[in-house]
């Protein structure tokens, strides 16, 4: 009988991160100041971060050693299995091999613990006694809620309103590792309330969740700011994904031929694909495919320019694929790629074109996340299920060919089930792409 899971022990979780940055034959863009328009250095990011995530995010080491404790917590969850999804296979009548990396097994159900317990810990022993966040879906304010209870931290959630009422018991997850959260935007900043007065019911975007959390940070001293996805230090550790996983096929006897991962800001795609890259700039016959909704596409139809990362302008500008920090997204079910921007890293690898992107409607993914729940009896993540479905129509198109076809499944949606209960009953729609919003929100970057 051929395995269907391929599981390490713990011994073989990985001793340290993978630093990409080292390992490409570019230069990244480096972020600038707003105010000066000088190029970031340390001291604009102390007033938000620590010493140690301001030193990784500027590092060019290949490895960065993941600190004894940090990994003691990673062995709650850590290592997550590789699975192959044979029925789903047999279902298709494809040739093609089919395995998903199960990062749903994690405490929150997401890879975003991955990162979430490693910033805790540099802030705690930075002597930070608070830190904010901002949260889509639900999936990193849990994370970021259940490192803090490890670190007996405080914690601020500024989440996205449309998912603050979508995804309520993401909500109660939170409140169960102590944090407290606030719908945004609110009245609790004063980027909220200037989006409320020009927009009071504004169902708020990731970008005004993220200045919310931003310019409570910088204004209290005792608290930090914790972002759980864009920045290159949160990237970095979510490459424990990706590291085990090349463990794994090597076990499995398999070289990936499809790499796919859903896309927001980017950290559970970059965290699984960057341990790969090397080899696809080496061997060029790899494919990585980065996977969006049509309703905030920023690989597929953003443009490369630098931007904030925030809608209210607080954050530093970063060289990424941008759709405006001005542009709110609708309200699609998968509130974690509701980003108007994506990791300068991801952006420079689309750039180059190291990966491609594509990027469907909301229907036809939930469609596939139904089909496969069904069949390999996990439910996805609305997130996730933009990665099974460009899984399953990769199979298709292969389907005389033998392909090694790797996702990353980043979360279950286990929380998620009011949404696949509106699909069920035929209530969700599709958005058609905003066209006139973006071009919109395009002409109001900082530097056009």
């Amino acid at each position: 009988m051929e395995e269907i899971k391929i599981v390490l022990n713990e011994k073989e979780i990985p001793c340290a991160w993978y630093n990409i940055v080292a390992d490409l034959p570019f230069q990244i863009p480096a972020g600038i100041n707003p105010q000066t328009r000088k190029p970031l250095g340390k001291d604009d990011l102390r007033a938000i971060f620590p010493e140690q995530l301001i030193e990784q995010e500027i590092s060019r080491k290949k490895w960065i050693a993941i600190p004894g404790h940090v990994r003691d917590i990673y062995r709650l969850w850590r290592p997550t299995p590789l699975r192959r999804a044979r029925n789903l296979e047999k279902y298709l009548k494809v040739k093609s091999r089919i395995y998903y990396k199960d990062e749903s097994v994690s405490p929150t159900g997401s890879h975003k613990t991955n990162t979430a317990v490693a910033q805790a810990f540099y802030n705690k022993q930075a002597g930070i006694k608070r830190l904010t966040t901002e949260t889509g879906a639900g999936q990193w304010g849990a994370a970021l809620s259940f490192a803090c209870s490890m670190f007996s931290l405080g914690c601020r959630i500024y989440m996205v309103k449309v998912s603050f009422h979508q995804k309520p018991f993401r909500k109660s997850l939170m409140h169960i590792w102590g944090s407290e959260v606030i719908a945004s935007p609110s009245e609790f900043s004063e980027s909220g309330r200037q989006i409320l007065r020009h927009d009071p019911h504004c169902q708020g975007s990731l970008g005004i969740a993220i200045s919310e959390a931003v310019e409570e940070a910088v204004k209290r001293k005792d608290t930090n700011y914790s972002l759980g996805s864009v920045l290159n230090h949160v990237l970095l550790h979510q490459t424990v994904i990706g590291l085990e996983t090349k463990r794994q096929l090597k076990l499995a006897g398999e070289a990936p031929d499809y790499l796919i991962a859903c896309v927001g800001g980017g950290s559970n795609f970059g965290g699984f694909v960057f341990p790969f890259v090397k080899e696809k700039l080496q061997k060029g016959t790899l494919k990585i495919i980065a996977v969006e909704p049509t309703a905030c596409p920023s690989l597929t139809k953003g443009k490369y320019a630098y931007d904030f990362g925030d809608t209210g302008g607080l954050t530093p500008l970063l060289k990424m694929f941008t759709l405006g920090h001005k542009f709110i997204p609708p309200g699609i079910h998968a509130g974690g790629l509701r980003y108007h921007g994506c990791s300068p890293l991801v952006s420079a690898l689309r750039y180059k074109g190291i990966i491609e992107s594509v990027a469907y409607h909301q229907l036809e993914v939930f469609k596939a996340a139904v089909l496969f729940a069904k069949l390999e009896g996990i439910v996805p993540a609305p997130e996730t299920a933009h990665a099974v479905k460009a899984a399953i129509d990769i199979a298709l198109k292969n389907s005389r060919r033998p392909r090694c076809i790797v996702l990353n499944f980043s979360g279950h949606g286990l929380l998620d089930l009011s949404a696949y209960d509106k699909f069920l009953n035929g209530e969700l729609k599709n958005y058609a792409y905003p066209l006139c919003e973006i071009k919109k929100a395009l002409n109001d970057l900082p530097l056009a």
